[in-house]
C-alpha cells in the first residue's frame, strides 16, 4: 500500500512543514501583463507566511487547538476542494455525492491533522521570496528559498497560485520540484489501483485520519 502515514506522502512531508516559517519576505516581481495576480500572489503567500508563523511560535495551545486554527488558515489561502478534486483525478466521476462529500473531509483532515503533529517541528526557518513569474492571466508562481538557521542549502519552495478578480488562492507546492499535489494524486491512485475500488481509498483515509487525531489529542 502506498505510504499515506503522512499528509503528503513519502519524505517530503518533514521538509514542508517550513513552509509556514516564513519571517522575512522580500518580493520581487517578474515583468507581467497582468499587475494584479503578479502583486496579488505574493501577497497571498506573505499573508498565509505572517499567520502562519504567529501560529508556529504560539506554544500556550494544545496541538489540538493549533490543529484548528491551521484548518482556518488552509481554508482561507489554499484552494483546498480544487486540490483535492484534482488529486482524485478520474476516480472522482466513480465516487456518489456521499462519497464527494465524505473525501473532502477526510482530505481537510489528512493535512490538518499531518501538520498538527509536526507543528514542534520548527526551527526558526526562514523563507525568502525570490520573484514572481506570470504564469496565464489567471495564475502566477511564486518561488522562494528557505534558508535553515544551521545552514546547509536553501530548500527551493515554489507557491503556484491561481485567481482573479483580487480573489486568490494557492492551488499548489512545489519543494526542490517535487508536487504536492501530484504526490498526493499518484499515492491515492495506486491505493485504488491496488484495491480495485475507488471506495477502498475512503477506508484508507478514515484509518490515517483517526489515527492522526489520537495522536494529537483531537476529539473525534
Amino acid at each position: 500500500m502506498p505510504d499515506l502515514r503522512l499528509p503528503i506522502g513519502r519524505a517530503i512531508a518533514a521538509r514542508l512543514i517550513v513552509i509556514l516559517a516564513v519571517v522575512l519576505l522580500a518580493p520581487g516581481v517578474a515583468a507581467a501583463d497582468d499587475p494584479a495576480i503578479a502583486a496579488g500572489a505574493p501577497a497571498l503567500v506573505k499573508g498565509f507566511a505572517d499567520e502562519g508563523v504567529s501560529l508556529l511560535e504560539d506554544r500556550s495551545v494544545s496541538a489540538a487547538v493549533r490543529a484548528e486554527r491551521f484548518r482556518g488558515l488552509l481554508r482561507r489561502y489554499f484552494a483546498t476542494e480544487a486540490i483535492a478534486r484534482w488529486v482524485l483525478g478520474r476516480y472522482w466521476n466513480q465516487f456518489d455525492a456521499a462519497q464527494r462529500d465524505e473525501y473532502y473531509r477526510l482530505f481537510e483532515d489528512l493535512v490538518v491533522y499531518g501538520y498538527a503533529k509536526r507543528f514542534g517541528e520548527y526551527t526558526g526557518e526562514r523563507l525568502r521570496i525570490v520573484r514572481t513569474v506570470l504564469d496565464s492571466n489567471t495564475q502566477a508562481t511564486v518561488f522562494s528559498e528557505i534558508d535553515r538557521p544551521t545552514g546547509g542549502q536553501p530548500i527551493n519552495v515554489d507557491w503556484r497560485v491561481g485567481g482573479r478578480a483580487d480573489v486568490y488562492r494557492i492551488v499548489d507546492v512545489v519543494v526542490e520540484n517535487v508536487s504536492l499535489s501530484q504526490t498526493w494524486r499518484s499515492d491515492f491512485s495506486a491505493t485504488i489501483q491496488q484495491s480495485g475500488k475507488p471506495a477502498a481509498l475512503l477506508d484508507v483515509l478514515r484509518a490515517r485520519t483517526a489515527q492522526l487525531k489520537a495522536e494529537i489529542g483531537a476529539a473525534n
